[in-house]
């Protein structure tokens, strides 16, 4: 059947996570009334801001790959130092903003620096990063501190009005976050940096042998998650006006996982920002459906994000195991006959199923 649609293989995961969303959008939109105003898909972006944020750094990382668990601990180190320098210390916000955020690409730079040189593993290297920004939260404060910032709760309160259509807005949190998407998908997709991303995630030896900048990109893209995680931090404060350092508790995983149902493989070198979207746009829009449904606990929304990221880890397998057989099929054609073996291209018009 794909044949006939003629669809490269590369983007079927993504049409996957899209064609899911979709579905279970028409479903909510048949069920609820609720889910049937224009609110109620923008609402998607507004409550999943920072994850979206978030989960494009996350993004970078696992197509190099790695990966990175202290996203969520730096989330809630990010709103407790923001807010105790804006209340206690007394800086003004425009000092503070662009602290955070070296904060988070210094913090992100030094885990990279550590995998590259000390060939640490990411998992351990990044774990060890969560509970130092976690436990560094309750070094700054052990409660909760408000924010009374008068810039800080003009973006709170700002609302941009959508066009031609009634009573429909977005928060600064989700601009930001559609924001960030597009440089995310530029950078990822149409530089070269972004290819060398890709190359590294694919092969490291191969990069290497290309002459590519390993260490350098690896450490980058641990900085990018730092960037993205502690610009969700800002995010994060900004709409609940307040650090603590029990938020964000799991973000970390809700990222990965959101990461994985867009379609990027977790064992690096392929994937899209964009499909990491409508990752992003699944776990949120499950959140609603149970909370239209009010009969079911919040505890279903782990247990279909679960589901789902099994789901599709299954699904990459299968087909990363069906192209690297026919990779090995088209390699021995061609070296029986001499010739190049057309009849399993990369594109599935080609002859591949």
């Amino acid at each position: 059947m794909m044949e006939r649609l003629n669809i490269d293989r590369k983007f079927v995961p993504v049409l996957a996570t899209i064609g899911v969303f979709i579905t279970l959008y028409f479903y909510g939109w048949l069920q609820y009334k609720g889910m049937r105003t224009p609110q109620a898909f923008l609402n998607l972006f507004v409550n999943n801001a920072f994850l979206l944020i978030t989960s494009i750094g996350m993004t970078f990382v696992i197509l190099s790959k790695g990966i990175d668990l202290s996203v969520g601990a730096m989330i809630a180190l990010t709103s407790v130092v923001s807010a105790s320098l804006l209340e206690h210390v007394g800086l003004s916000p425009f000092i503070v903003l662009p602290l955070m955020l070296l904060m988070g690409i210094l913090f992100g730079a030094t885990m990279g620096a550590i995998i590259h040189f000390f060939k640490v593993q990411p998992f351990i290297v990044t774990l060890a990063g969560m509970f130092i920004a976690r436990g560094m939260c309750f070094f700054v404060s052990l409660d909760a501190i408000p924010i009374h910032d008068p810039f800080y709760r003009t973006l709170a309160l700002y609302r941009l009005p959508i066009p031609f259509i009634d009573k429909a807005f977005l928060s600064i949190g989700a601009i930001i976050a559609l924001l960030v998407l597009i440089v995310g998908m530029y950078v990822a997709h149409f530089t070269r940096y972004g290819r060398s991303v890709y190359a590294v995630g694919g092969s490291e030896q191969s990069a290497l042998l290309m002459g590519l900048p390993v260490g350098l990109i690896k450490i980058s893209v641990y900085a990018i998650s730092g960037f993205c995680s502690s610009l969700a931090g800002i995010v994060f404060s900004i709409s609940l006006l307040s650090g603590h350092g029990l938020y964000a508790t799991s973000v970390e995983l809700d990222a990965i996982a959101s990461v994985v149902i867009g379609g990027t493989l977790l064992t690096g070198g392929q994937g899209y920002v964009f499909g990491t979207l409508f990752g992003v746009l699944v776990t949120g829009l499950i959140q609603m459906l149970i909370q239209f449904n009010g009969n079911l606990s919040s505890w279903w929304t782990r247990i279909a994000v679960g589901a789902l990221t099994l789901i599709f880890i299954a699904v990459q397998s299968l087909f990363a195991t069906k192209w690297k057989r026919q990779a090995v099929a088209r390699s021995s054609r061609t070296m029986q006959t001499g010739k190049p073996d057309m009849s399993m291209g990369d594109n599935l018009s080609a002859g591949s199923a």
